[in-house]
């Protein structure tokens, strides 16, 4: 399942946003990528573990973890650090597959679902799009700056060479509570559809109760917190 979703449409917001961004440090983005990955990867990552982007990580990480949609998708369970990467004219991030499992000791997690939050609009660059890659089809997407792409970290993805302008996004992961990608899509769908109910049936009808009950005991089977 791949989603494209609304993270942040207060165009205010997010034009503050991107200067602090602009202003923070960059270094080369092959320092955090896997051996085979670091191989295809061309492009710059903003320090986020200076003050400025420590303020930058703590004002994204809300508008993407408290999202309706990331959280009926995703049910997550913990979300890696944070990544601000730009790339530029030439830079690309070829195909590859994220690693199965990220950090260490306590904050080691595996890497269920990943996603991209968009920060520039799309017309001020050229190529860059996303290309995600699944069983006998691949998907392609340039979100606008606002918008996040989630999808299986299980798939192989690539980032396509910028012609023109720069790509400035911001990067993660998830460990869902539920591991099992098929799961996720149920639950997901009865989260929908429980979402539309309540819009027509009021809260106490036994049609709402009887799909509260059973979302909430598939969660009992499947989740493991």
């Amino acid at each position: 399942m791949i989603l494209v979703i609304n993270a942040l449409d207060d165009a205010e917001h997010l034009a503050a946003l991107r200067e602090r961004i602009a202003m923070l440090e960059w270094r080369d983005g092959r320092e955090t990528a896997g051996a085979v990955a670091r191989e295809v990867k061309r492009n710059l990552q903003a320090a986020m573990d200076s003050s400025a982007g420590k303020r930058v990580h703590d004002e994204l990480l809300p508008l993407i973890a408290e999202n309706a949609v990331v959280k009926a998708a995703a049910q997550p369970r913990r979300f890696s650090p944070l990544i601000v990467s730009k790339t530029g004219v030439d830079g690309q991030y070829g195909a590859h597959v994220d690693n199965a499992l990220m950090g260490k000791g306590a904050a080691r997690l595996r890497t269920d679902l990943s996603f991209t939050l968009f920060l520039t609009p799309r017309e001020e660059y050229d190529g860059g799009e996303l290309l995600i890659h699944a069983a006998g089809m691949s998907q392609e997407v340039k979100g606008d700056a606002g918008q996040l792409v989630l999808y299986p970290s299980t798939s192989i993805h690539e980032v396509k060479p910028v012609t023109r302008g720069e790509r400035v996004v911001c990067v993660g992961w998830i460990e869902s509570l539920v591991a099992d990608q098929a799961r996720r899509e149920m639950l997901f769908d009865l989260e929908n559809l429980r979402t539309s109910l309540r819009q027509k049936l009021p809260a106490q009808s036994s049609e709402l109760l009887t799909l509260d009950k059973t979302i909430a005991n598939l969660l009992r089977m499947w989740a493991h917190a």
